[in-house]
């Protein structure tokens, strides 16, 4: 047994409550070590001699990455403080006794020797995440390039490459004109990259956060978005880049105007006076994003400009009625500030959607406090080295899964916004090769594994695009542009996602990885029903016998028995 790959603390991730009186706990040993683990827990004010009223649970090993296992135990108890430990037999059937973060050779009878756990507190510290968002769908759009309400002659609509100031009149109407399409492909949630006042195409550089760029429209262009979005049963998300400005922004232009007098010299990082913009071989005096001038750094430690931002995310949640923010780079901004701007949110709407961007592991941001979810980058890289470059086994994917499956909150693990490409990636198709086989198991993955799919605009047909700027090219509203099976497979996909609430709802009982031949089988269960996903993903036919005569849901045809290169089958394995 490993004692040093055995980890439990009682915080946030490891000892929370789910709801009322419903309590999770969570344990990490080594990779393939253990054979059972037991949950033993009792009422921390009752005599330990009372040994009738401790009560154990065998934990469930959850998830597995590279390296470690992770087991969970979730109870139901109603008393004003937990004490715990746990029981940890190994394959070869030795056993320890782990509490307070000690080990022992035998059961532990000693109070102070158990971890703690005061039930109230931990009921205070819930994390509420909103229920309308699971199990969703989310289309992410890119303003300027989606749809114009004006005639684009097609030569410049469906320039390629595309270059960042190429204009295309991409406006809020013309989104509201598409609408419909987006509610029949099966979208829940809008998420719209910057639509607020700037000089560049891409809007990521704000000039004023209280206005619509006019390019895309006006205030009341949006609130119409949101109302007829609503009407239609869809969400509307914006895109909050409160980690910088454009040099325009009236705070850092009242700098550059009074230098070191300007009574907004606080709300930047500003390194000494006069301002020097820099060039591409001399950083800026002052920070950036990226060390870009064009995009001056806020300082959100200053109560003020702290303030500021919060304001502008209310105002839109209030008058706008939009549903929630998607936040960007939002690692390298403070959790003293995002805690400020959860409570001021969640006060104005306990129902708003905070998903903040981040390119890595994200646990120290979703704890309840700050954020809700984030756009799921580890997934993203995960299928573009398993289905795309094939740098990765079927092991390595799961792994790499179960890593953020076995660190996050229990709750944030199914709303993780799932993406394959986005306005900052190029476009998937582009990275397998323009091999659209790939693309449509990439897709499979993204709809059909826990989480939430963001769909970027333009996928479902099959659009192609090298790095930003190219991953953002005009949509394809023209037949003759479009990828009408790549189209069919899409809406085949969100279809018996949402008409199998097991697929999303249902408890994983199974994963299983087959290197040889790029296998992954996921089988979960809700109630009597149990559906088994198998992505395959190697050019080579596969028999799976076991399996032949069943109808794939995805086609609603039988399946033969050969799962061909790169296939997504979806089976109704509840009386196999």
């Amino acid at each position: 047994m490993e004692y040093s790959s055995i980890f439990h603390d009682m915080n946030k991730r490891y000892c929370y409550a789910l709801e009322k009186g419903k309590f999770l706990f969570r344990i990490r040993t080594k990779r393939n070590d253990m054979n059972k683990v037991i949950l033993h827990y009792q009422d921390k004010y009752i005599p330990v001699q009372y040994l009738d009223t401790r009560k154990q649970i065998e934990m469930k090993k959850i998830a597995s990455d590279s390296y470690s296992d992770y087991f969970e135990a979730v109870i139901l108890i109603d008393v004003i403080c937990l004490r715990y430990f746990f029981e940890l037999t190994d394959l070869s059937g030795s056993t320890v006794y782990y509490g307070n973060y000690e080990f022992y050779e035998h059961e532990i009878t000693n109070r102070d020797c158990m971890f703690d756990c005061p039930q109230n507190l931990r009921e205070e510290e819930q994390f509420l995440i909103p229920e309308w968002a699971k199990n969703k769908i989310a289309y992410q759009i890119f303003p300027s390039r989606f749809a114009s309400s004006k005639q684009v002659e097609a030569e410049i609509w469906y320039k390629k490459p595309i270059h960042h100031r190429d204009n295309l009149q991409g406006d809020l109407q013309g989104i509201i004109h598409h609408l419909p399409y987006i509610k029949d492909l099966g979208i829940d949630i809008i998420y719209l990259t910057p639509i607020f006042t700037s000089d560049s195409t891409h809007k990521y550089d704000t000039i004023d956060y209280y206005q619509i760029d006019p390019s895309f429209g006006t205030n009341d262009d949006l609130h119409e978005l949101v109302q007829k979005a609503h009407a239609m049963g869809m969400k509307i998300i914006l895109d909050a880049v409160f980690n910088h400005t454009s040099p325009k922004f009236f705070a850092f232009e009242d700098i550059q105007k009074n230098q070191e007098s300007s009574v907004y010299r606080n709300w930047y990082f500003i390194e000494e006076f006069p301002l020097k913009k820099g060039s591409h071989t001399e950083k800026p005096n002052y920070k950036s994003f990226s060390y870009y001038g064009g995009m001056p750094k806020l300082n959100l430690r200053n109560p003020d400009t702290a303030n500021y931002f919060i304001q502008v995310a209310c105002y839109w949640l209030q008058q706008y009625q939009i549903d929630g923010w998607r936040l960007d780079v939002a690692d390298e901004i403070s959790h003293v500030f995002w805690k400020k701007f959860r409570r001021a949110i969640k006060e104005i709407n306990p129902n708003a959607l905070i998903i903040g961007e981040i390119w890595h592991y994200a646990g120290d941001f979703l704890e309840g406090d700050e954020w809700d979810s984030v756009m799921n980058y580890p997934f993203y890289f995960s299928v573009r080295d398993f289905v795309a470059e094939g740098s990765i086994t079927a092991t390595k994917f799961l792994e790499n899964l179960g890593f953020v499956r076995g660190n996050l909150h229990q709750k944030v693990y199914p709303v993780l916004w799932n993406l394959i490409d986005s306005h900052d990636t190029p476009r998937f198709l582009h990275i397998c090769g323009e091999e659209k086989e790939k693309l449509k198991l990439a897709a499979a993955l993204q709809l059909l594994m826990p989480g939430i799919p963001m769909i970027y605009y333009g996928d479902e047909y099959g659009m192609t695009g090298g790095p930003d700027p190219d991953c953002r090219r005009g949509m394809v509203w023209d037949a003759d542009y479009q990828d009408r099976t790549m189209h069919h497979w899409y809406q085949s996909l969100i279809q018996v996602r949402k008409k199998f609430p097991c697929i999303t709802e249902g408890t994983i009982v199974n994963t299983k990885a087959v290197d040889e031949t790029g296998v992954i089988l996921l089988t979960r269960q809700l109630s009597d029903q149990k559906i088994t996903i198998i992505f395959h993903s190697k050019e080579s036919e596969i028999e799976l016998s076991e399996y032949a005569g069943q109808t794939d849901l995805i086609t609603g045809n039988p399946f033969n028995g050969i799962l061909k290169a790169y296939e997504t089958i979806v089976i109704n394995s509840s009386n196999l």
